[in-house]
């Protein structure tokens, strides 16, 4: 195998499929990085066996072939590497040789043949998801999902496609987030749960492919409005998804993401819903998390507990008493329905709120006993939802 390429190309790619390298391998070979030069083109593949990513660019290949190196060892060349080019070749079979202007190394690699297969799946539905909204309900759900893995079914992101619309649902058993959109393009029924790091690995992808595609199109300023037209074809704009019963496969313009589905049956949180609501209350976003991230302070020596008093002259805010002391507060807002009370976990609100960019934001209550549900005005398809604590001691 011989070929040349932009330093800047084969960072890129390196950076990308590297996110599918686990800090804790049961093979050695799964800390490498498969790169496979054929036609005009380099690929280069890495893989945990849960997840797997796969990216290709164009380079001016001498000989054709394959070798496998460790990933931090080819980083850690490139990183540093000041040159704008640099030339690959392999040796003695598994020695792979790098040369640039001002630089040279060897890496001892192993032989492409012990590297696992990354097969495309068996595609039996699809899905074409425009980015923004994309990264946008992503943003908004994925937070939500359990960080452990003792109920593998609440660690991922229940998605199904409802009457034309994708729903995505996230939840860990005490808060959940449900957010609906549009695809450009559909075809089968679509109802899985996707590992939530999966779609946090997919987020960062979009963000270095994007990167990629502007600095592409910065350094050829003649081809800028053919390269626009392109630009949705090449999945700058969109990504396309692939299922399986059992597998997910995600295209992002020249990379692919492969990752298991995760399998059971997600829990019906209709049930969880409130059916009917006694009172709203709208609040300016900014002045509420700026007064829970100020009684966090107390509230996190108790349970993170904030009891929310919805009355007539605003919402108060109030938190246990401590060793350390108590907070409270009161906040401008629009009550409709009856006043009410319920205690709200601080550290869940903070979550939340954080990632809304809303100027307001509505609480729904029905009880103290029942779940508080937010919505955004702004964005009426979705809904963030948070199992209420029990109520201070008067």
């Amino acid at each position: 195998m011989k070929f040349s390429t932009s330093t800047q190309n084969l960072l890129a790619g390196l950076q990308l499929v590297s996110r599918a390298i686990g800090t804790e391998q049961v093979l050695p070979v799964l800390q490498n990085i498969l790169i496979h030069a054929e036609g005009k083109r380099c690929t280069l593949s890495a893989t945990n066996l849960e997840l797997s990513i796969v990216t290709s660019f164009e380079v001016q290949i001498e000989n054709e072939g394959s070798i496998t190196v460790p990933a931090k060892a080819i980083l850690n060349f490139m990183q540093y590497n000041q040159d704008g080019d640099v030339l690959l070749e392999t040796s003695e079979g598994t020695q792979l040789k790098l040369h640039s202007k001002h630089a040279k190394a060897t890496i001892a690699g192993e032989a492409a043949s012990g590297f696992p297969t990354i097969a495309g799946i068996q595609r039996e539905s699809s899905l074409t998801l425009g980015i923004p909204s994309l990264l946008k309900g992503l943003s908004l759900v994925t937070f939500a999902c359990a960080k452990t893995t003792s109920r593998p079914v609440i660690s991922g992101v229940f998605t199904r496609l409802d009457h034309g619309a994708l729903v995505l649902v996230g939840t860990d058993s005490y808060r959940l987030s449900e957010y609906k959109m549009d695809p450009s393009a559909s075809s089968g029924e679509v109802s899985c749960i996707i590992p939530a790091r999966f779609l946090e690995e997919l987020k960062g992808v979009i963000a270095l492919e994007r990167g990629r595609a502007a600095e592409a199109e910065g350094a050829n300023e003649k081809g800028k409005d053919e390269k626009k037209e392109h630009k949705g074809k090449s999945g700058l704009e969109t990504v396309e998804m692939f299922l399986s019963s059992q597998q997910i496969e995600v295209h992002v313009g020249p990379t692919r993401l492969i990752s298991r589905l995760i399998d059971g049956k997600f829990p019906d949180y209709a049930q969880v819903l409130p059916k009917e609501k006694t009172s709203t209350v709208t609040v300016s976003t900014k002045e509420l998390l700026s007064a829970v991230k100020r009684m966090h302070y107390f509230a996190k020596e108790l349970n993170n507990n904030i009891t929310f008093s919805f009355t007539k002259s605003g919402l108060h805010l109030t938190t246990k008493q401590t060793q350390i002391g108590r907070d409270e507060s009161t906040i401008a807002s629009e009550l409709t329905g009856k006043e009410t009370k319920i205690a709200i976990s601080s550290t869940y609100l903070i979550d939340f709120l954080g990632r809304i960019d809303a100027p307001n934001v509505g609480i729904e209550l029905s009880d103290k006993m029942h779940p508080a549900v937010f919505r955004v005005p702004e964005a009426d398809r979705y809904l963030h939802l948070i199992m209420p604590l029990r109520m201070s001691e008067e």
